[in-house]
């Protein structure tokens, strides 16, 4: 198998309990790299805990996380987003007093002020630094239409921006997998337009690959190559549209309702 058509994501028999209820029960699923991959099922069906179990945010109680080949099962957060791994958040977590451009700048890796002997013996070489995140910053809010804003407070976007300001945050740190928390919940519909067409655009140029929950069936029929389902905490079934949209086991989960929307 080549390393272009190998799973980027492996979560194999993962499991979660909180205080005797089972979240994610032996969940089975993989993501192909440069794929976008929709992860979908009715709510408490634990899609939002085996996000938080992928990137670092619980730790497993049984199973095995890989991601491009290497176990993240029980690493920190942050080792696992400097691995290539991060994700957004179905509330945004906006740094609300500093600036759009200062939250995008942040996510940075290799940040001057990571480790304070080089400010004292490399002052000239952290400014250099320091610049050429700022100027690729600018870059990422122009590419999602926020530079207009960059020096407003990022609590005075509305929620669809917020949405496309942590995209562009997630983008700083140079992933190769995005996990996406319900990205068109509360942005309103020409927003939500752009922000697919950013992911779309992003794994078309870059290969970079997606993961995302979402509700909206009509969304996930249109954009998702790849559909993954859970249930009660397992993955029910997974395929494309049409095979998700015929399965008995799916439209028995979603009472028939909410795949009806996608058609």
């Amino acid at each position: 198998m080549t390393a272009e058509s190998r799973s980027i994501l492996e979560v194999i028999h993962a499991s979660k309990r909180f205080s005797g209820l089972v979240a994610v029960d032996h969940a089975t699923l993989d993501v192909k790299r440069g794929s976008i991959t929709a992860l979908i099922g009715p709510n408490a069906a634990g899609k939002t805990t085996l996000f938080n179990l992928i990137s670092g945010f619980l730790h497993l109680d049984t199973g095995t996380i890989r991601f491009d080949g290497s176990s993240i099962g029980g690493r920190a957060p942050h080792v696992i987003a400097r691995s290539g791994l991060v994700r957004t958040f179905q509330l945004t977590k906006a740094l609300t007093g500093m600036s759009v451009l200062e939250n995008v700048m942040l996510a940075a890796t290799r940040q001057p002020g990571e480790h304070l002997t080089g400010l004292w013996l490399r002052p000239g070489a952290n400014r250099r630094r320091e610049a050429e995140v700022r100027d690729r910053a600018m870059e990422q809010l122009r590419k999602f239409d926020l530079d207009s804003v960059a020096g407003e407070y990022a609590g005075t976007l509305s929620g669809g921006q917020r949405k496309l300001l942590e995209l562009a945050r997630a983008l700083m740190a140079d992933p190769r997998l995005v996990l996406l928390d319900e990205p068109m919940a509360g942005v309103n519909p020409t927003l939500g337009q752009r922000l697919l067409e950013y992911i779309t655009d992003l794994r078309d140029s870059s290969g970079l690959t997606f993961l995302f929950i979402e509700h909206d069936m009509e969304v996930v029929m249109r954009y998702a190559e790849h559909i993954i389902v859970m249930a009660e905490g397992r993955v029910i079934a997974e395929g494309g549209a049409e095979h998700i949209r015929a399965h008995p086991a799916v439209i028995d989960a979603y009472l028939g309702t909410a795949l009806e929307a996608g058609k």
